[in-house]
C-alpha cells in the first residue's frame, strides 16, 4: 500500500472516531495494522476480554514473530490460565493449557511442565514464583504494565503507536476543498450551489436547466471568478467555507499566493543579513509558539504554487491535495521523487567493540571511512571502517601538569574520573578536538593511519567543557568551546591563544553552532535553561535572545548545504522537540512529530543529504523527511541500542554510526556505503599518500606566546599544515614545541606494565558467608549482572549486583559490592557427588543462554537447576562414566555435549532423554568443549593434550592434533586442556599449563603459541576478553597476565599483592587463582576464583581505562610469534 493510501486510512479512522463508529474504528485498526490503539488494548485487558485482546493483536503480530511477541502472547494466556485456576475452574484451565499454552512448550518445555504442575496444587500461590499473586484486578494491572513495555520495545509496533497529528475533520476539509475546485470548473457557477451527492463530480447547471458540458472533455477557457463558495454542509459537520480572493494589494508579495492562512515567509535569503545590517538582522527575536498545530509555509506548498496551471483556473484553487485530485500540469515536477528512504543507510555492515560507552563520534570529512570516537572513560579512538581496525587509541591524561590551573588540579584530585563530551574533526581533517567533562580541550593533529600527535592542550573552562566546534572567521581556523562556566570561548587553532570570550547566558552553555551566511560569521549557542543566543565575532554581546521549544536543553545544526537551521533537544520533563527554524524571524517554521513522553537523557540528532533528519530515541533511530513533520521511518539496527543512542552520518550520508548498549558501535550503510567500505578493505596506502601530500608543511622557527592556554605541539616530526576549507595556511610548526610526541618515543620507552599494589588497579573481593572452599569453576551470567561459582564441595554460589547510584547499570563491577544471593527458601544449589574418590571429581557446569538454568556436575549425576529458585529440575546420567565438561549447543538448548572421564563425548538430547551420538577420539578424559556456529563444528580437548574437531551435522571427526609441548616441559599426567572460540568463531584459544596457543579450526593449524619463560610456574587458566582483543591468564604463583590476542604478546602483569590481602598472601603462598572469567560486555573486567574459596573482580583504574599499553609491534603491523616458539617478552617471574 502506498504512503498516500496509508494516510487515507488514518483520515478514515479519524472520521469514524468523530462519528462514534467505535467498533468499526478498532476493526479497521486491526485489519490495516497501521495504528495500535493502546487505550483500547488497555481497556480490553482490564476487562478480561481475552478473545478480543488476541484478535486485536493478531492484526499486528503473531506468536512466533519475535521474542517480544512470544512474551506478549504468553503473558496474556498465562494470566487467563491463572484466573481460571483462581476460580477453581479446572476444566477451563486444562482447555487453556492445551489450546493456548501448549504452543510455548516447543520453546521452553521445562516452563510448560512447571505451568502444568500448577494444576496439582490446591492454590497456585503455593508456587514460590506466584506467592505474591494478588487479586485479579491487581494482577491484570501488573501484567498490563509489562505488556506495554514489551509492545513499545517490539520492532513490529515501533511506528504504529502514535496517531499522526491531524486537524479536526481533516477528511471533510479535503472533500470541501475538492468541491470548491469543482465549483471553479463550472461554466455558470451559482452563488449558493446545492450539493446533493458526493458520488459524482459537482457541476452547476446552465440557466435554462440543461446540463453543463463536462470539464473533462471540454478545454477550459478564461472564465470569471465565482461569486461565492459552498455553504457549510451542516448535516455532515463543519466544512470550511471557500477561501475568499486575496486583496489586490497583497498580490505583489508572491506571484502565486497561497490561500491557506499561513504566516508569510520572507522571500529574501534566510541568512542573518547583509554585512551592513548584520546586527539589525540578528535583533529580531521572537519566542516561538508552543502550539503544535500551527502551520508554516513549506517548500512543498511553494512548489505546488509554482506549478503551471491550466488556463482559466484561479489562484484560489492552488492548495488542493494532489493525491485526492490527480491532475497533470505542464512541466510538473516533484522534488521528493528525487529522494527515497532506500538511500538511507539501514543495513548493519559491521560492529566495532569500543570497550566503553560511546559519548561522541565524528566521521573524517575527507577520508569517509575514518571514524573518531570518544567515550565515557575519557579515551579516544580512530577506526578504519573498511578494515574494521582501530588505528589509534589514546587514554586521557594531562599532557603538561605544570601548567594546570588550580581549579583543574583540584577537580582532578577530587574526582579522577573523566569523560569525553564531544569529538570533532576540523573542516579539512588535519586536526581534531576533544572536549572533556573537566576543564580541558585536547587538540590532536592527524597525519595518516595511526599517526596522531598531540597539538594543543587548553585549560578552557571551569567545570565541564560541554561542546566544541571548528570555525574560520577572517580565514583563520579557530576552535569554539562552551562550558559549565556559562561562557563561550574562541581559540586560535594553531597557537591556542584565546581570541574571544562571550558571556551572557545565565545557565551552563550546552552547545555551540558556528556558521556563516552572506560573509557574516556568527555563532549560535544554547544553554541548559533553554535560552538560545547568537554572537558575532566581536565583544558587543548577544544579538539574539529567545527560547528553545519547551525550554529544552538543545543542540542546533544546519543542513549540509548550510541553508536550513534545525534544533533538537529534551526538556527536564522528558519531552523532546525537533524543529526547523525561520532564522530571519527567530521563530519555529516546522515542528516534527513522533516523540513519546519521557525521553531518556537528551536525544541526539544529525542531518544528511539536505533531506533527512535522524534522532536516536526509544532504542531506535527515527528518520524524518525535512519537508514532512510526520515520522518517516525508524531503523532498529538489529536491536541492542540504548534508549538514546549516539548517532553520526558521514559526509555523503552513505554510512551511519550508532552507539550500542554493550559499549560498541554499529555501522550502517546503504549500497554506496557498502561499496565504499569494500574499496577500503585493502590497504589504504593510496589514500594515505594523498592525505600526507595534502597535509605536510614545513618546519618554521617562529615562537608564539601561548598565553593562558596549555599550547602543545610536536617536535621533530612532519608538521600538518592547515590548508583547505578554512583558507588558513599557517603551519602548525609556527607554535613553539613543548612536548615530545609520545608516539615518536613509544618504541623506546615501552615496557611491560607491572601492577604490584592495590592502588594501581580496582579490585573487589566478593562477600561470602558460606564455607570457603576452593573455586573450581567460575562464570559471568550472559546478562553481566551476576557471577556464578562452583566450589569443589559441589556447592554453587551466585552473586548479584543491584542498581544504585554507584552502579546505575546494575552490572557486575568492582565499584559496588554484590549480594551473595539465595532464594527465600534458603536452599543451596548442590550437586550430587560420587561416593568413590570425591577428590578426583572434575566439577563442570554450563549456563543456558537466557540465564534461567544451569546444568552442573561434580562427579555424580548431572543436575539441572532453576537459577531463580535454586530447585533441582531433574538429574540424569549417573556415573560411571562421570561428566567432566558440559556445553550447550548454540542453536538448540535441548542438545548438550557432555565430555566424560572415560575419554568419550556424548551428544545428549534433554527433551527426549536420549544420547544421540557417542564420539570417541581422545585417550584421556575430556576437559574442554566449544561449539562454532559459523563452521558448524565442535572442538574438544582432553587431558591427553589432544585437540579434535567434529562436524555437528553428522558428528563425524574431521581432524585431530596433539599440542606442541615445549621442549623441557613435562606436564602433569592429567593436565587440563581448555578451548574457547574467538568472537569470529573461526579461530580458537587453547590453554594448557605449559602454553597458550591460537588455532584455526577448519585446518586445525596452530597460528601462534606463547610459553611462559619460567617452567616451574604453570598456567592455571586463561580466557578471551568479551571482544576477543585480550587474553587473561592466571598462574600458579598468584599472578595474572594480560596478553594482546592478535599477537600473543604480554602487555601487563598483575602481581598477587595487588589484589590478595597481605595477611593472606604472606601466610599462605599457595593461594592463587584456579579459574578466570571475563565479563560478557566489559572487555577490561575479569573475575578470579582462588584456591582459598575467594572470588575477586578486577578492573583497571578509570584513569587508565585498560590493562597496560600495546607493545611496539602492536602499534604497527605487529610481529606474530611463530607456532612452537616461546615468547621472549615475558620477564622472569
Amino acid at each position: 500500500m502506498s504512503s498516500l493510501s496509508r494516510e487515507l486510512v488514518f483520515l478514515i479512522l479519524q472520521f469514524l472516531d468523530e462519528e462514534k463508529f467505535r467498533d468499526t474504528v478498532h476493526k479497521l485498526e486491526q485489519e490495516s495494522g497501521f495504528f495500535f490503539n493502546m487505550k483500547y488494548f488497555e481497556d480490553s485487558v482490564n476487562n478480561g476480554e481475552w478473545d478480543d485482546v488476541e484478535k486485536y493483536l493478531s492484526g499486528f503480530t503473531k506468536v512466533d514473530d519475535n521474542r517480544y511477541s512470544m512474551k506478549i502472547f504468553f503473558e496474556i494466556r498465562k494470566q487467563k490460565y491463572l484466573e481460571a485456576l483462581d476460580k477453581r475452574d479446572r476444566a477451563k484451565a486444562v482447555e487453556i493449557l492445551v489450546k493456548d499454552l501448549k504452543v510455548f512448550s516447543a520453546f521452553n518445555d521445562e516452563l510448560f511442565k512447571e505451568i502444568t504442575q500448577l494444576l496439582t496444587l490446591e492454590n497456585f500461590r503455593e508456587n514460590e514464583q506466584l506467592s505474591k499473586y494478588g487479586d485479579t484486578k491487581s494482577a491484570r494491572s501488573i501484567m498490563l504494565a509489562e505488556l506495554k513495555k514489551l509492545i513499545e520495545a517490539n520492532p513490529l509496533f515501533r511506528d504504529k503507536l502514535q496517531f499522526p497529528t491531524l486537524k479536526n475533520s481533516r477528511l471533510r476539509t479535503l472533500i470541501n476543498q475538492s468541491l470548491n475546485w469543482q465549483h471553479q470548473l463550472c461554466k455558470n457557477p451559482r452563488s449558493n450551489p446545492d450539493i446533493k451527492t458526493l458520488f459524482v463530480d459537482h457541476s452547476c447547471g446552465p440557466p435554462n436547466g440543461a446540463r453543463a458540458p463536462s470539464p473533462v472533455t471540454n478545454p477550459l477557457m478564461a472564465m470569471p471568478k465565482p461569486s461565492g463558495g459552498f455553504p457549510p454542509l451542516s448535516a455532515h459537520g463543519p466544512f470550511q467555507p471557500a477561501p475568499a480572493p486575496l486583496p489586490a494589494s497583497l498580490a505583489g508579495w508572491m506571484a502565486n499566493p497561497s490561500t491557506v492562512p499561513h504566516p508569510a515567509v520572507s522571500g529574501g535569503p534566510l541568512g542573518l543579513g547583509a554585512p551592513n545590517n548584520a546586527a539589525a538582522m540578528l535583533k529580531r527575536p521572537r519566542t516561538p509558539t508552543n502550539n503544535p498545530s500551527m502551520d508554516y509555509q513549506t517548500a512543498d506548498s511553494e512548489l505546488l504554487m509554482k506549478r503551471t496551471r491550466p488556463m482559466g483556473i484561479s489562484d484560489e484553487a492552488s492548495n488542493l491535495p494532489v493525491n485526492l485530485l490527480p491532475m497533470t500540469y505542464t512541466g510538473q515536477s516533484h522534488a521528493q521523487s528525487l529522494f527515497s528512504s532506500d538511500e538511507l543507510p539501514k543495513n548493519v555492515v559491521t560492529i566495532l567493540n569500543q570497550g566503553s560507552a560511546v559519548r561522541s563520534m565524528d566521521f573524517h570529512p575527507v577520508q569517509q571511512t575514518l571514524l573518531l570516537v570518544g567515550t565515557n572513560v575519557g579515551d579516544i579512538a580512530v577506526w578504519e571502517l573498511g578494515s574494521r581496525e582501530r588505528l589509534a587509541h589514546r587514554n586521557f591524561k594531562v599532557w603538561d601538569v605544570g601548567t594546570c590551573s588550580v581549579p583543574l588540579q583540584t577537580a582532578l584530585v577530587k574526582d579522577s574520573a573523566i569523560s569525553v563530551n564531544r569529538v570533532a574533526w576540523s573542516p579539512d581533517g588535519a586536526l581534531f578536538g576533544v572536549a572533556y567533562n573537566k576543564h580541558i580541550v585536547h587538540v590532536y593533529s592527524y597525519h595518516s593511519s595511526d599517526d596522531i600527535r598531540q597539538h594543543l592542550e587548553i585549560d578552557a573552562h571551569i567545570g565541564s567543557v560541554n561542546d566544541l566546534a571548528f570555525s574560520h572567521p577572517n580565514k583563520q581556523l579557530c576552535i569554539v568551546s562552551c562550558g559549565d562556566d556559562k561562557a563561550i570561548k574562541v581559540w586560535d587553532a594553531v597557537t591556542g591563544v584565546k581570541q574571544y570570550t562571550f558571556e551572557g547566558h545565565e545557565a551552563p552553555v550546552f552547545s555551540v553552532c558556528p556558521h556563516y551566511k552572506e560573509n557574516i560569521q556568527f555563532i549560535f549557542s544554547t544553554a541548559m535553561d533553554g535560552k538560545i543566543k547568537a554572537w558575532l565575532y566581536d565583544n558587543l554581546g548577544s544579538r539574539v535572545d529567545y527560547d528553545a521549544p519547551g525550554h529544552c536543553c538543545t543542540t542546533m545544526s544546519y543542513s549540509a548545504d548550510g541553508t536550513r537551521l534545525f534544533s533538537c533537544g529534551t526538556s527536564k520533563e522528558g519531552d523532546s522537540y525537533l524543529v526547523e527554524w525561520n532564522e530571519s524571524e527567530g521563530a519555529v517554521k516546522r515542528t516534527y512529530q513522533g516523540f513519546r513522553k519521557r525521553s531518556i537523557g537528551v536525544v541526539q540528532f544529525d542531518t544528511t543529504k539536505n533531506r533527512f533528519l535522524a534522532v536516536g530515541d526509544e532504542f531506535v533511530i527515527k528518520i524524518w523527511d525535512m519537508e514532512n513533520p510526520n515520522l518517516m521511518t525508524t531503523i532498529e539496527a538489529d536491536g541492542g541500542l540504548p534508549a538514546s543512542p549516539r548517532i553520526r552520518f558521514n559526509k555523503e550520508g552513505m554510512m551511519l554510526a550508532v552507539s550500542t548498549n554493550d559499549n560498541g558501535i554499529k555501522i550502517l550503510a546503504n549500497t554506496d556505503g557498502l561499496r565504499l567500505l569494500h574499496s577500503f578493505e585493502a590497504p589504504r596506502s593510496a589514500s594515505e599518500n594523498v592525505a600526507k601530500a595534502s597535509t605536510i608543511g614545513t618546519l618554521g622557527g617562529a615562537s608564539v606566546n601561548p598565553g593562558t592556554s596549555l599550547a602543545v605541539a610536536d617536535r621533530g616530526a612532519p608538521v600538518c599544515s592547515i590548508i583547505g576549507l578554512n583558507g588558513d595556511n599557517r603551519s602548525l610548526a609556527d607554535v613553539k614545541p613543548r612536548i615530545v610526541d609520545e608516539s615518536m618515543e613509544k618504541s623506546k620507552i615501552w615496557k611491560l606494565s607491572e601492577i604490584n599494589e592495590s592502588s594501581q588497579c580496582r579490585s573487589l573481593k566478593l562477600p561470602d558467608n558460606l564455607l570457603p572452599v576452593r573455586v573450581s569453576r567460575l562464570i559471568y551470567t550472559n546478562s553481566g549482572l551476576a557471577i556464578l561459582a562452583l566450589a569443589s564441595n559441589a556447592v554453587h554460589k551466585l552473586w548479584k549486583w543491584q542498581r544504585n547510584e554507584r552502579n546505575p547499570t546494575g552490572k557486575a563491577s568492582s565499584i559496588a559490592p554484590p549480594q551473595l544471593w539465595q532464594p527465600s527458601s534458603g536452599i543451596l544449589m548442590t550437586n550430587e557427588t560420587s561416593e568413590a574418590n570425591p577428590e578426583d571429581a572434575v566439577p563442570c557446569f554450563a549456563l543456558s543462554k537466557n540465564d534461567s538454568y544451569v546444568m552442573s556436575a561434580s562427579g555424580g549425576k548431572i543436575s539441572l537447576f532453576n537459577m531463580m529458585t535454586f530447585k533441582t529440575m531433574t538429574t540424569f546420567m549417573p556415573p560411571p562414566p562421570a561428566a567432566t565438561f558440559l556445553a550447550f549447543h548454540p542453536q538448540d538448548n535441548n542438545i548438550i555435549a557432555i565430555g566424560m572421564d572415560d575419554s568419550s563425548i556424548q551428544i545428549y538430547n534433554v527433551r527426549v532423554d536420549e544420547v544421540k551420538s557417542k564420539l570417541k577420539g581422545h585417550q584421556k578424559r575430556v576437559t574442554g568443549l566449544a561449539f562454532s556456529n559459523v563452521l558448524n563444528v565442535l572442538v574438544s580437548s582432553g587431558a591427553d593434550a589432544q585437540l579434535c574437531v567434529w562436524s555437528t551435522d553428522g558428528w563425524e571427526k574431521q581432524a585431530s592434533k596433539f599440542l606442541q609441548i615445549p621442549s623441557g616441559r613435562v606436564p602433569a599426567s592429567l593436565a587440563e586442556t581448555r578451548v574457547q572460540f574467538h568472537q569470529d568463531q573461526i579461530q580458537f584459544l587453547t590453554v594448557h599449563e605449559t602454553q597458550i596457543a591460537i588455532y584455526e579450526a577448519s585446518k586445525l593449524e596452530c597460528l601462534k603459541q606463547w610459553v611462559p619463560q619460567e617452567s616451574s610456574v604453570p598456567i592455571t587458566h586463561a580466557t578471551y576478553s568479551c571482544d576477543s582483543q585480550s587474553i587473561y591468564a592466571s598462574f600458579g604463583d598468584g599472578s595474572v597476565g594480560v596478553l594482546t590476542a592478535i599477537t600473543l604478546r604480554l602487555r601487563c602483569r598483575i602481581h598477587p599483592t595487588a589484589y590478595i590481602p597481605s595477611n593472606i598472601s604472606s601466610n599462605n603462598s599457595r593461594v592463587y587463582p584456579l579459574v578466570i572469567a571475563a565479563h560478557p560486555t566489559e572487555p577490561n573486567q575479569f573475575a578470579l576464583g582462588l584456591t582459598d574459596g575467594a572470588v575477586h573482580v578486577l578492573e583497571p583504574l578509570e584513569s587508565e581505562g585498560k590493562w597496560g599499553s600495546l607493545p611496539p609491534s602492536d602499534n604497527g603491523a605487529g610481529s606474530s610469534i611463530a607456532a612452537g616458539q616461546g615468547s621472549s617478552d615475558q620477564p622472569t617471574r
